[in-house]
């Protein structure tokens, strides 16, 4: 047991039911056994029929003809910076992962349409289930932060590497180019696709082909797997993982389309870490199992020698500072989480501020595109005063508006819809992962802000929920004034052409597109304009920002 956690943090992190679970779906199990089956079955076919295949080489070994040979001091340092950071970036993925371990290619999330499961549960019909109940545990071994409900943390390590994966790539790439070293791992014919399926047949026929010396050039098939893994694996990375955003959806639906829709960009983001994973493990292992002093030698001191020990010690002190980081890791998540959801916010919410923050939502699905299943999320208002208002369905229901304007108002649910009405389709993005798409109609904040009159210095609002958090205490978000301006932000009352269900956060919802999920306040009791959300609960911005360790500013 973790020694830094209270009773009630043992509870939610260190559930009983820790099991590690898969579940492919059956049809996703006979496409992917058929065509691994028929790839190997049509090598040994060629292996038996034809014998082994010719494998080409492409240059001479020799210095004085071979451009782009060697492993210079910038590629071996973006090399070992690059798998730094994927590892982190691996395992802090996983984390999020868990806390929503279903992935589909529909928009809807309905239970049971997932192609992958990493729960051995399904969701029960006959009981209150939240998305948050399934959630699963992660051994920390292989998530950062790991444990239960962190994904807090865990996205702190996510977007804290991102930037600057992205940013040692840029420089790998540029300085590819900038020398000759791009015609190590870009393909300059098409003949690389037969001479790469020569070598994968050797392989997989266990006859090991001669292999080139990686310091002047690689087989066809590892320069084909560089360059896909370079050009290809990293951009659909990027692309799956700004597709994911509340503030790109709401904008530029086209770009969650370029993989179907939002949850097919998330399946997509989750290949393309495996496709690393596997990528990472056939890499390594080929090093090891080929030349290991002389491959080592090449990546870490630069030298084409076979015989130096220099680079396994090497190699060897890298993977100790990898592993020393992930211990160094799992202390500052329990220990010092504060100080890594400032370092983030000064990077990434500063960055969101400038960029995805500034757009305005225009996306408006159809009624038919309207989810058949919504998920259930939040801990359920249970306060006298909540049990009072569901008793008298909410007659008595006053919403508070109050704060630093010159009009406070307590109006009822009437009263409100006597102002002004406004109605949206739209997609929920839940931090989690699930999303789903929802009719809502309500009152636009815009209107309501008109109404009260805001003094100049008011730059954030709060909502203020009957609901309760994570741990206890009453829930409360904020969001800037100008994200509360934006079009498509309203407090709904209806769901789905129905009054919103007391599940679904009667009386009121907050909606505000731009945001993910946790922002948008369910079972609002009060609205309170003040001048920051540094002076409200303990100053970061919202229950979940409090005690959970979420942005402030929740654009991804």
């Amino acid at each position: 047991m973790f020694p830094g956690f209270n009773k009630i943090e043992q509870q939610v992190h260190y559930p009983s039911d820790r099991r590690m679970f898969v579940a492919l779906k059956g049809s996703v199990v006979w496409i992917i056994l058929i065509l691994v089956l028929l790839v190997i079955s049509l090598a040994w076919v060629q292996y038996i029929v034809s014998g082994l295949p010719s494998v080409a080489t492409s240059h001479p070994l020799h210095v004085d003809q071979v451009k782009g040979y060697g492993f210079p001091w910038w590629l071996r340092l973006t090399h070992w910076v690059n798998f730094f950071f994927l590892i982190t970036i691996i395992r802090s993925g996983l984390s999020i992962l868990a806390d929503h371990p279903r992935l589909y290619w529909n928009s809807g999330c309905y239970p049971n349409s997932e192609w992958i499961r990493f729960t051995p549960i399904e969701v029960p019909f006959d009981r209150p289930y939240t998305a948050k109940d399934d959630a699963r545990y992660l051994s920390p071994v292989l998530g950062l932060p790991g444990f239960r409900h962190t994904i807090g943390v865990a996205r702190t390590w996510h977007f804290l590497h991102v930037p600057f994966f992205l940013m040692n790539g840029v420089i790998f790439i540029s300085l590819l180019f900038v020398t000759d070293q791009w015609q190590k791992i870009i393909p300059s014919s098409w003949s690389i696709i037969p001479d790469a399926w020569n070598v994968f047949v050797h392989y997989v026929t266990f006859n090991m082909p001669v292999e080139p010396n990686g310091f002047y050039e690689y087989n066809a098939l590892q320069k084909l797997s560089y360059f896909v893994v370079v050009f290809m694996f990293t951009p659909v990375s990027v692309v799956s993982g700004l597709a994911m955003s509340p503030a790109i959806e709401s904008r530029l639906s086209w770009v969650p389309k370029i993989f179907g829709n939002r949850q097919g960009a998330r399946s997509a983001h989750f290949l393309v870490m495996v496709a690393y994973a596997f990528f990472l493990i056939a890499h390594v292992t080929m090093v090891l199992i080929t030349a290991p002093i002389r491959n080592l030698n090449h990546i870490t001191t630069g030298l084409d020698d076979g015989e130096d020990i220099s680079g396994i010690i090497l190699f060897g002190v890298v993977m100790g500072l990898v592993v020393g980081f992930g211990f160094l890791a799992h202390w500052l998540s329990w220990r010092k989480p504060r100080s890594l959801q400032t370092l983030e916010a000064k990077i990434n919410g500063a960055l969101w501020r400038k960029s995805l923050n500034k757009l305005s939502p225009t996306t408006r699905y159809l009624k038919k595109d309207i989810s058949p299943y919504f998920w259930k999320n939040g801990k359920m208002p249970d306060s006298p005063e909540w049990r009072e208002h569901v008793r008298t369905d909410f007659h008595n229901y006053r919403l508070i508006v109050d704060g630093l304007v010159e009009n406070p108002v307590q109006l009822s649910i009437d009263e409100l819809k006597k102002l002004s009405t406004e109605e949206t389709i739209t997609m929920h993005h839940c931090i989690q992962g699930w999303t789903g798409i929802a009719q809502w109609r309500g009152l636009s904040l815009k209107a309501l802000i008109a109404l009260v009159k805001p003094n100049p210095e008011v730059k954030t609002v709060v909502f203020h929920s009957y609901g309760e958090g994570l741990y206890g205490g009453k829930y409360y978000d904020t969001h800037t004034l100008e994200n509360c301006l934006k079009p498509q932000s309203i407090l709904a009352w209806e769901m789905n052409y129905k009054r919103l269900t007391n599940e679904h956060g009667a009386p009121l919802r907050l909606r505000i597109e731009n945001q993910l999920g946790y922002k948008r306040v369910k079972w609002i009791s009060r609205v309170e304009f003040v001048t920051s959300h540094k002076g409200v609960g303990k100053g970061y911005g919202g229950t979940n920002e409090d005690e959970e360790y979420f942005d402030l500013i929740a654009n991804t």
